[in-house]
């Protein structure tokens, strides 16, 4: 695959903040990839060093082969598209004005009609942007990031001001933006939304990458990877399940016992259970998600150790 954005050795301060150290990741042609970590972490920094609006301190940046301080601004956003965090449109303009003022922007653009109806405008485009909901506004802006079918596309908190059902809506919508050719790179602090959508995640803390993988590997990689939880009898000892070869931890939470393990932990579980001769209520097995890999790379103690290259910068 050819390299969408690569960054090596980024770096980005602010006085004596330091928002991005050493950030090097490549995202390849074709992938959703997810840029993701709390609040804080130099996510927005980056991507807005990848779109021109930051210069880097120190590093490279290659956007579609193109550095964005040196390329023309015609020849880099006819090809780049891009939701900010915070945007905003005058109160009166409406949808359509909106929509028809950016594509005249570019020689070419997508269908706009499609695109609106897509993304569940269509029936507001007379409606002004004053007059929004926030999660209509979220739409719009993506819909002004794909208007001119850009190769690549940054979409930072696209979650935002969505409820449950939106947000679902707008994953299926991003698979086929990715399905028609466009990479997409997706920053988030919406964890289980980028387990759900990305192909592969770079896990951002204190403007650091500490882990880029797949998802499901990077899940893997836990030694904990699955939970098992139950109500049991107030009485209940938890000292046989923690004496069990393939249960790494047993704990109460809120009240329910927890336990944590590999792949044979529910088996392990439902043994134990059966030899203390304990019927559990609500028994139910988990997988541990990227929320868990992040706690765990940025626990000190837990962090890989150099044979697992892929897991720090």
């Amino acid at each position: 695959m050819s390299s969408a954005l690569s960054f090596q050795s980024l770096r980005k301060t602010y006085g004596a903040t330091v928002a991005v150290d050493d950030l090097s990741l490549t995202v390849e042609e074709g992938e959703i990839f997810g840029l993701i970590g709390p609040n804080g972490t130099g996510k927005t920094t980056a991507v807005e060093c990848a779109l021109g609006l930051r210069q880097p301190d120190a590093g490279t940046v290659r956007v579609l082969g193109m550095d964005p301080q040196e390329a023309s601004s015609q020849a880099f956003y006819q090809r780049v598209g891009t939701q900010l965090q915070e945007s905003a449109l005058p109160d009166r303009i409406t949808i359509r004005e909106t929509v028809n003022l950016f594509a005249s922007f570019y020689p070419s653009t997508a269908d706009s009609e499609a695109l609106l109806d897509r993304w569940g405008l269509a029936d507001k485009q007379h409606a002004s942007f004053a007059s929004l909901s926030g999660g209509q506004k979220q739409r719009l802006f993506v819909v002004l990031a794909l208007v001119h079918d850009p190769d690549l596309v940054v979409l930072d908190e696209i979650s935002t001001g969505l409820d449950p059902d939106a947000r679902h809506q707008v994953r299926n919508r991003l698979r086929e933006v990715r399905a028609n050719g466009t990479t997409v790179v997706l920053v988030t602090h919406f964890m289980d939304e980028a387990q759900a959508l990305c192909d592969r995640v770079a896990l951002m803390n204190q403007g650091r990458c500490v882990a880029l993988d797949a998802p499901s590997a990077l899940l893997d990689e836990l030694d904990a990877s699955y939970r098992v939880w139950f109500d049991a009898p107030s009485d209940f000892d938890l000292d046989p399940l923690r004496t069990a070869d393939d249960i790494q931890s047993v704990e109460l939470v809120d009240g329910h016992v927890q336990a944590r393990g590999g792949d044979d932990l529910l088996t392990a579980v439902v043994h134990r259970l059966a030899d203390a001769n304990v019927s559990p209520n609500d028994l139910h097995a988990e997988r541990a998600t990227l929320e868990d890999v992040f706690l765990t790379l940025t626990d000190d103690s837990q962090l890989p150790t150099s044979s697992s290259p892929d897991l720090r910068d």
